[in-house]
């Protein structure tokens, strides 16, 4: 939908340019943003007067936002055990001269639960959703001088809309961890009285700037870009101007420059302007290619500058159809993670500086994950950013918990999509919009998907939510997925919303290894064995292979009905609702300082390609330091064709390939030295190789910095990584090594400290053990520039010592003029989008014209409707469960592929005959969804299913949600053992 000004805010621009003339001298040349997390006061009260502009608050304690006031429990605490209440938060700040007749704005990215803003005592506004960004017009209530803005900040579990009295659903006691008060960056926007507004909707009204591209040519790599500006006059006059964009690369070249007619507002008005040129020789934004622009819109009176706005965007195509998403008209498979909105660290939460986001989020990238799908809440703004800047997709929810809702909670639901729609629709790395995290109905579903059309119409977006099976709600929502099996379709996308909930701390490696954790140890859950949430290292690898495989199996080019992916709950621990024996979540292929896990290197090796693997890996599972006598078996992760092994140069033989990508070399004895695996191509030709090798006994710490690659700032709020390994003589890390670090911290810094199993899991402690030879500490950095020194010693081992310096940021009156993000750079290194295929189509669906059942004929149709929620089951005294598919052609049939009713649960016997002549017989293996039935090769035109006897559901698949509830009905409940029921049946042949 185009917008346009409303003609009553217009008026000729002839006369706009008299009226308004006398005005120009006024205008300022454009608008200034000022990073606003500098000095902040904080107290965890709710003292009387704290609002008034005169309140003594020279005792609370310093701060630089972002900051939750709870910052302390991450991690040390369950969820359900955050601290909550009210915290305060105060700042006193000098406007700049020249700002004098100028309009000024207050931007929070977010606060959690409710804000209530004052400034110089006077209350400016009330936020409460605890998720979007908001904003405040403050321009009639600062003074020159000094100002004061006062801050109240409530976090209660229960908190309810102070006009309604309703809870928000989303304030969820399993899934959105509880960071309080502002833990999320603020800005202040000096601008001219005629201005374009900021994208704010719910406090402001307004919806900013707009840039999109269409009519793309990826090949000849040309699109039209538009920008779209709100334009405010709060003038007495009606101001005339002209509305100028200016393109500039990641070099600050310009590549572009264009703009619209003259054009007028009306005083006290608000209009539309827009712009479009078409564009050559751009940079498309792609997976792992986060090229993006500056799209700079001026807004000129009598040819001089009065409001710029910088809009860092970049440009892609997508599509969605067909089963598939595409990426500037390449396929693309969804592999990566859901990740908690949250995406903390222990001791600080989600208040992070933006190179930290940069480096947990480009860790998933270098994963080769593609997508990471947010859960339960729209992501702040700063991780939004930063999957720009690395080129990951990412879906955007709204706020919900599980299920939908009515009333009240659904018009909630609503206002925080409309709001993270216009605040975020120039991100171009969000490409889903999340409706809902377990269903929507088809009404709700239009609603969410006519806020997009209204708000993004442009964005290349699609708008859906999670399952979304049902062909009815295919022909409205664009894409869906459930979670812990696999869908499929020949329409709209199918991902899984998660794949795998299994949880394994980092420090057990096998149940060789010290500490000795037996695979699945630990208490039940909820009185349930949570054996899953309790895993090893090895084991907990193993399960992603295998969870991925029938994935893998369903990809883009192996049909008509595929999978379009799917993403694993979590990819770095998290301190929300878990099984396992701590108090946080441990299912992260990274643990909560971003330490990988084997997991991590299992989906390195999987993941490596759009579609089908493009480069070969391998990845040997575990360690090798063992002690003598040890004997187990090997697993090796690799995407080769076949995989040898050796042991200080002895071939120890070829693997047993199981999931496509597990290698298992059973019962090699240890012996210290070198363990390698080579991996070869279906020709024999080595494709890849990698080593585990033999530590010596551990000898000496080894300290090593992580900073911003523009440097620590002694802003208050940077932080600093520090990585601890126990190394042996030659420099290698010990893998088994536990060692009790003991830290010491000099110079302008805060110790932040890191995690590790045991006690509070040592958040904030000064001494902290290693797991596996090696752990993380924060410090974070002081508002004096200066040396940090800190040092580290363990019982019999060399000590170690690491230098920072921290460089200082200059702060006036309360405003800083450079931006937390200011010098990361864009993350380029897989190159623009490849011209070629992105998979080799391995077999073809051959079509089904009808078919007919031995019971029930009548919804025979629905075997093969592309219809996951409809069915044929035989009835219950049908003695010889049969149905029987008439194909659109004859055709040599390869495979036929069955979702069958109870697939978690049970294995069917099964006979397959084509025009009379058996070519399949035995039992279906159990599933996440889909079985692929090996067939005898035959030229046919029916094809005949039968049952031949009764199912077996011995060593079901058992998967539990975290009430103990089953993740989702798979029909075994309802289907007799003696009954064949099919959800949908596919017919395949060569290519």
């Amino acid at each position: 939908m185009k917008i346009r000004i409303p003609v009553s805010s217009l008026v000729p621009a002839t006369l706009a340019v008299l009226i308004s003339s006398c005005f120009v001298t006024g205008a300022q040349a454009a608008r200034s943003v000022y990073n606003f997390n500098s000095d902040w006061r904080l107290a965890v009260a709710d003292p009387t007067d704290a609002s008034q502009a005169a309140f003594d608050d020279s005792s609370w304690k310093k701060i630089t936002l972002p900051r939750a006031w709870n910052e302390d429990d991450a991690f040390a605490k369950d969820i359900v055990d955050h601290s909550t209440g009210i915290a305060w938060y105060r700042k006193h700040f000098t406007l700049p001269a020249a700002s004098r007749g100028q309009k000024v704005f207050i931007e929070f990215e977010g606060a959690r639960q409710a804000a209530e803003v004052y400034v110089n005592g006077k209350r400016v506004g009330l936020h409460e959703n605890g998720i979007t960004a908001f904003g405040f017009d403050i321009t009639d209530v600062v003074v020159p001088g000094e100002n004061v803005i006062a801050v109240r900040t409530d976090n209660r579990w229960d908190y309810r809309e102070q006009a309604t009295g309703q809870k928000y659903q989303w304030a969820d006691r399993n899934f959105n961890a509880n960071y309080g008060g502002l833990p999320k960056n603020v800005r202040l926007h000096l601008v001219d009285k005629l201005y374009q507004t900021l994208p704010l909707f719910s406090t402001l009204g307004t919806t900013g700037v707009y840039v999109y591209a269409r009519d793309f040519d990826i090949r000849g790599r040309s699109a039209t870009i538009s920008a779209e500006s709100e334009v405010r006059n709060e003038y007495s006059e009606t101001r005339a101007f002209t509305y100028e964009v200016q393109i500039r690369d990641r070099d600050g070249k310009e590549v572009a420059r264009f703009t619209s007619p003259a054009q007028s507002v009306a005083p006290g008005a608000t209009g539309v302007v827009k712009a479009s040129a078409k564009v050559k020789n751009l940079n498309f934004w792609s997976w792992g290619y986060g090229y993006l622009y500056d799209v700079v819109t001026t807004l000129k009176v009598d040819g001089k500058p009065v409001d710029s706005v910088t809009t860092r965007t970049g440009f892609r195509k997508t599509e969605f159809a067909n089963g598939m998403v595409k990426l500037n008209d390449r396929v693309i498979q969804m592999k990566g993670y859901a990740q908690r909105t949250s995406n903390e660290w222990p001791s600080i939460g989600l208040s992070v500086p933006p190179w930290m986001s940069d480096y947990s989020n480009g860790l998933a990238l270098a994963s080769n994950a593609n997508l990471v799908r947010w859960m339960h809440v729209t992501p702040w703004k700063q991780d939004i950013e930063s999957f720009d800047r690395l080129g990951m997709m990412q879906a955007m929810p709204a706020g919900d918990s599980e299920a939908d809702v009515t009333g009240r909670r659904w018009e909630q639901r609503i206002s925080v999509m409309r709001d993270a729609v216009i605040y975020n629709r120039n991100n171009p790395s969000i490409i889903f919009y999340e409706s809902g995290n377990r269903g929507v109905s088809e009404e709700h579903m239009r609603e969410m998907k006519a806020l997009r059309d209204q708000y993004d119409p442009y964005g290349g977006r699609a708008s859906g939510s999670r399952e979304m099976l049902s062909a009815k709600l295919q022909q409205v929502a664009e894409y869906g997925g459930e979670m812990l099996y696999i869908n499929k379709s020949a329409r709209i996308p199918m991902w899984a919303m998660e794949y795998s909930r299994d949880e394994g701390a980092r420090k057990f490696w096998d149940n060789l290894t010290p500490p000795f954790h037996k695979d699945g140890d630990g208490p039940l859950h909820k009185g349930q064995d949570a054996s899953p949430y309790n895993r090893n290292q090895d084991s907990h690898a193993i399960e992603n292979v295998k969870r991925w495989y029938d994935y893998w199996r369903e990809r883009p080019g192996t049909g008509t009905r595929v999978s379009s992916g799917g993403v694993n709950i979590i990819f770095s621990d998290s301190n929300t609702h878990h099984r396992g024996a701590e108090n946080y979540r441990r299912s992260g292929e990274v643990d909560a300082m971003r330490i990988p896990k084997d997991g991590y290197f299992a989906h390195q090796v999987m993941w490596d390609g759009w579609v089908d693997v493009e480069k070969p890996r391998a990845h040997i599972i575990g360690h090798w330091n063992y002690a003598p006598g040890t004997v187990k078996p090997v697993t090796v992760v690799s995407s080769a064709e076949k995989v040898e092994l050796y042991l200080n140069g002895k071939l120890l033989g070829q693997g047993r390939q199981s999931e496509r990508f597990l290698f298992t070399f059973d019962d090699v004895a240890w012996q210290p030295g070198e363990l390698k695996a080579i991996g070869y191509d279906a020709k024999g030709k080595r494709v890849c190789e990698t080593t585990l090798a033999t530590a010596g006994a551990p000898a000496a710490l080894r300290l090593k910095a992580i900073t911003s690659p523009v440097g620590l700032h002694a802003d208050g709020a940077d932080m600093a990584l520090v990585e601890v390994e126990v190394v042996d003589a030659q420099g290698r890390r010990n893998p088994v090594a536990l060692d009790m670090v003991h830290f010491d911290l000099q110079g302008p810094a805060e110790w932040r400290g890191g995690i590790a199993q045991g006690p509070d899991n040592y958040v904030l402690a000064r001494s902290l053990p290693v797991e596996g030879g090696i752990n993380r500490v924060m410090v974070r950095s002081a508002t004096q520039p200066g040396k940090i020194v800190v040092r580290a010693t363990a019982d019999g081992l060399k000590s170690a010592e690491l230098t920072l310096e921290s460089k200082p940021v200059q702060v006036e009156g309360g405003l800083s003029a450079q931006l937390p993000d200011a010098g990361l750079p864009l993350h380029l290194d897989r190159g623009p989008t490849p011209s070629t295929p992105s998979f080799k189509v391995s077999r073809v669906a051959v079509p089904v014209a009808g078919a007919e059942a031995s019971s029930n004929t009548e919804n025979a149709g629905k075997s093969f409707d592309d219809d996951e929620t409809t069915f044929w089951a035989s009835k219950s005294d049908d003695r010889h469960p049969a149905i029987t598919y008439r194909l659109a052609q004859p055709a040599t049939l390869t495979e036929v592929v069955l979702k069958l009713s109870g697939w978690r649960e049970r294995s069917y016997p099964i006979k397959v005959s084509v025009d009379g002549e058996q070519v399949f017989s035995g039992m279906t293996p159990k599933s996440l969804g889909y079985v692929t039935l090996p067939l005898k090769p035959r030229k046919g035109s029916t094809v005949r299913i039968e049952l031949d006897g009764v199912a077996d559901e011995r060593n079901a698949i058992k998967l539990t949600e975290v009430a103990n509830q089953a993740i989702a009905d798979t029909g075994a409940n309802q289907t007799p053992k003696g009954v064949l029921s099919i959800v949908e049946a596919e017919f395949y042949k060569a290519p």
